[in-house]
């Protein structure tokens, strides 16, 4: 293993809970009713008048076919039309967000996800790209971070081409596990072959980053399974990969219900399965980011990481600050200001919603002191696995061991087991100790005590 990570199952073991990712603090699991349609416009209105920089997530939540193991908002069809009324809302969100902010905002950052966003057709992705070119300031000389997740069985090269003329630069590809076994278990049957002819239309197509995503911990894997499957991937050479838990709840998943319970790995097979998987990785020459995510040395992540300019939010891993955020499309999250809220996960009160040209916002909290705190706390050691007690003394006006006072008890816990190095100065998170980092960022979280853990995946 590396120096910047290494693996004590032990220590796993003891450390090992349900948790969350930490792409956002606090999670959206706390947002509450009340936050209205006048809220949001406020904060866009704020941001128009500091300039912020901004970021837009569309969700697209069709899919012709379900993957049982899939927790995305998500509607499973193969009729197309269906997604025209929906295009029609998503376009009047657009049109009523925008009115409130400044040509000069440019968006950093655009990510489209889904469900599946090439279920749409050429003409409706055009469409749909014009639409946003209109409404917001999207950089046009592709510096710029716009991505879009991709499932290899519904793009093809003609697809990667007018994504590329469309203007992304970084595409996502969603693959799992190519154990045939596997896929049938969870309803996905895609074979390396489609995955890498979408890679390698990426790559012709001069796409900056290709990222590849796998999960662990699904029916029928086994430790020697998935390593075929990252040995596999791994000569597919993607700039980056994401290593993400399997959480099978299937009381708030309906479709988990078709996987067995006893089909999955257990716990001692599902962390080998992880203890390997960041062994091969690690051997392949990706570095360890952090949260399962991976990257080659050259990628703007690693990149970020070296200098300090490594960032998190929704959509994980950034180079660079998120912005504010704007979350378009049903149970899409926004993120502006202090102003954090969610859509509806209803289509059809989304498009009710949007149909009276109101936005549809469903949940959401306005961040304390108190929050943006510990989010900076958070953020820091998710990105550079240290926090100088002094930077945050400084920049908030606090003594840090006064104001986390109930957190000493657990930091010296942390300090005697190696999972972190801690003195008068601050927090170094140790390589055996950077697997566990969403452990350490608990001890911060206000929230942690009022959790509904069965709502999270294991953090390994």
């Amino acid at each position: 293993m590396s120096d910047s990570v290494s693996w004590d199952a032990g220590l796993i073991r003891r450390y090992d809970k349900a948790g969350s990712r930490y792409t956002a603090y606090p999670s959206p699991a706390h947002y509450a009713e009340g936050v209205l349609p006048a809220d949001l416009i406020t904060a866009l209105q704020e941001s128009r008048t500091a300039g912020r920089p901004l970021s837009l997530y569309v969700h697209i939540p069709f899919c012709a076919n379900i993957c049982y193991y899939c927790a995305c908002t998500k509607i499973i069809t193969k009729d197309r039309s269906r997604a025209q009324p929906y295009l029609q809302s998503l376009e009047r969100e657009i049109r009523l967000t925008s009115r409130h902010l400044s040509p000069g905002q440019r968006v950093e950052r655009l990510h489209v996800g889904g469900g599946t966003p090439t279920f749409l057709g050429h003409d409706d992705l055009r469409r749909l790209m014009e639409r946003l070119r209109n409404a917001f300031t999207l950089h046009e000389d592709d510096t710029a971070d716009y991505s879009i997740e991709i499932d290899p069985r519904e793009a093809d090269w003609a697809t990667i081409g007018l994504l590329r003329e469309l203007g992304f630069n970084r595409i996502s590809f969603g693959v799992q596990d190519l154990d045939p076994d596997v896929q049938r278990a969870i309803n996905r049957l895609q074979s390396p072959e489609q995955t890498q002819a979408v890679v390698d239309a990426a790559r012709a197509l001069a796409f900056r980053s290709v990222n590849i995503d796998l999960i662990y911990g699904l029916p029928g894997q086994t430790p020697d399974s998935f390593a075929r499957t990252v040995t596999k991937v791994i000569e597919m050479h993607p700039d980056r990969l994401t290593l993400y838990n399997y959480a099978h709840l299937p009381d708030l998943f309906l479709p988990q219900r078709k996987i067995s319970l006893a089909e999955l790995p257990d716990s001692d097979s599902r962390l080998e399965i992880c203890r390997r998987s960041f062994a091969q990785l690690l051997a392949a020459g990706y570095r360890h980011i952090g949260m399962g995510q991976f990257a080659l040395p050259d990628d703007s992540l690693s990149n970020a990481q070296e200098i300090g300019r490594l960032a998190r939010g929704l959509q994980g891993y950034m180079s660079g600050e998120q912005g504010d955020l704007i979350g378009l499309g049903v149970s899409a999250i926004s993120q502006v200001g202090d102003l954090h809220c969610r859509n509806t996960g209803d289509i059809k009160l989304y498009q009710e919603s949007l149909g009276q040209h109101r936005l549809a916002l469903h949940r959401g909290l306005k961040c304390s002191a108190d929050d943006r705190l510990r989010r900076v706390v958070i953020n820091r050691l998710l990105c550079t696995y240290q926090l100088r007690y002094a930077d945050i003394e400084q920049r908030f006006g606090i003594d840090f061991a006064t104001y986390f006072a109930d957190c000493q008890g657990m930091l010296g816990q942390l300090h005697r087991d190696g999972v972190i190095r801690l003195d008068v100065t601050g927090i170094e998170v140790l390589p055996a100790g950077r697997p566990l980092i969403a452990s350490v960022c608990m001890v911060f979280d206000a929230y942690q005590h009022v959790t509904d853990r069965s709502r999270y995946a294991q953090i390994i």
